[in-house]
């Protein structure tokens, strides 16, 4: 059933971007981030029915969103790469990360189960290079002592098209290879050393499940409920961990978000024993000095029953809520920035 509905969730998001205003023509609008439309579609069901009031959120991506906003056809944008301090001040906007979760790599190798193969920064980094060549190779052996490796050839499998599960993958690989920070870099779409491209996570995934020796990245709700073989990772701790809700809140914790300007915030590489490595978190984009104090107000309403409310839903699509103390620092910073026509906090 989770896995049906998260099916249903990220296939019909293009249907559902072109509908939902019809449906929820005088509701809370929002668009962006593919990876927040999921969660997001779930709490907006639970509060149209707690609350009556609805969410017309657009899943058109992390670009897309910070366009709209931009633009005020939106009252919220969502991106999973959150906007440096000076290009918030010039819009005039601020930012508040909603979720947490995490990018895994996947793999399609032969006699290995889920979790069974650790892989680190560099050798990812190597893999997807094009300079490891078959998954017996030293390097990967040496992190692996206990697992027998086939000779296979690695077939690397990478996005197409531009996104945020991107940003963050090659922004870890940038921190763990001088290689790979000076030839590809990270950004939201790069210039891929090595492998086949597909759109969109589910392309990736489906060419991951039916090509021998793959090796692929996507989020982890997608690779659990797909049931895809996830490899472990050695965070910044040396120490190596599981893709869980526990490791990526872990990261979280160790996060400093209360001395990030603009809560800009990057949680890939964390310090922590229990830090998931590549963990990262949608982030809601909002007017200083709204055109319409009233809507935006209805928006923050949502997010701060999400945050009081949604951990059930969350859990249910394998996202991670935010800690709480998180949340405190975000609504005192609505309180603090976000001004009604009169100059007073709009949210009290």
């Amino acid at each position: 059933m989770k896995k049906t509905i998260l099916r249903s969730l990220v296939l019909g998001a293009a249907a559902a971007a072109l509908t939902a205003p019809a449906a929820f023509a005088a509701d809370i609008s929002g668009a962006g981030s593919t990876f927040f439309y999921p969660i997001a579609a779930k709490w907006a069901d639970a509060y149209k029915t707690s609350t009556g009031s609805g969410l017309n959120y657009q899943s058109i991506g992390s670009g897309g969103g910070i366009k709209q906003v931009k633009a005020k056809t939106v009252t919220f944008g969502a991106t999973d790469k959150p906007l440096e301090l000076k290009e918030l001040d010039e819009a005039g906007l601020i930012q508040f990360p909603a979720v947490m979760g995490g990018v895994v790599p996947v793999i399609n190798v032969k006699g290995i189960a889920p979790g069974e193969l650790t892989l680190d920064g560099t050798t990812l980094a190597d893999l997807f290079l094009g300079k490891i060549k078959s998954w017996n190779d030293p390097a990967i052996a040496k992190l692996n002592p206990k697992v027998k490796l086939p000779s296979t050839l690695v077939a690397v499998v990478h996005r197409s098209d531009g996104s945020g599960t991107s940003f963050l993958f090659t922004n870890y690989l940038s921190q763990n290879s001088a290689e790979w920070k000076d030839k590809v870099g990270a950004a939201t779409a790069v210039e891929w050393p090595a492998g086949i491209g597909a759109k969109g996570n589910e392309g990736v995934a489906g060419i991951a499940l039916q090509t021998d020796g793959a090796i692929g990245y996507v989020e982890f709700a997608y690779a659990k409920q797909n049931k895809m073989t996830y490899t472990k990772m050695i965070n910044k701790d040396g120490k190596t961990v599981e893709p869980k809700s526990e490791t990526f809140q872990a990261a979280a914790a160790n996060a400093d978000w209360a001395n990030a300007p603009g809560f800009y915030q990057v949680l890939t590489n964390q310090p922590g024993a229990e830090s998931w490595p590549i963990t990262g978190a949608p982030f809601i984009l909002v007017y200083k000095n709204p055109s319409d104090p009233a809507a935006l107000l209805e928006a923050l309403k949502y997010f701060d029953w999400c945050y009081k409310n949604g951990q059930k839903a969350a859990d249910e699509l394998d996202y991670v809520p935010m800690p709480a103390k998180v949340v405190q620092l975000i609504e005192a910073n609505w309180k603090s920035s976000i001004k009604d026509a009169s100059g007073q906090p709009l949210w009290k």
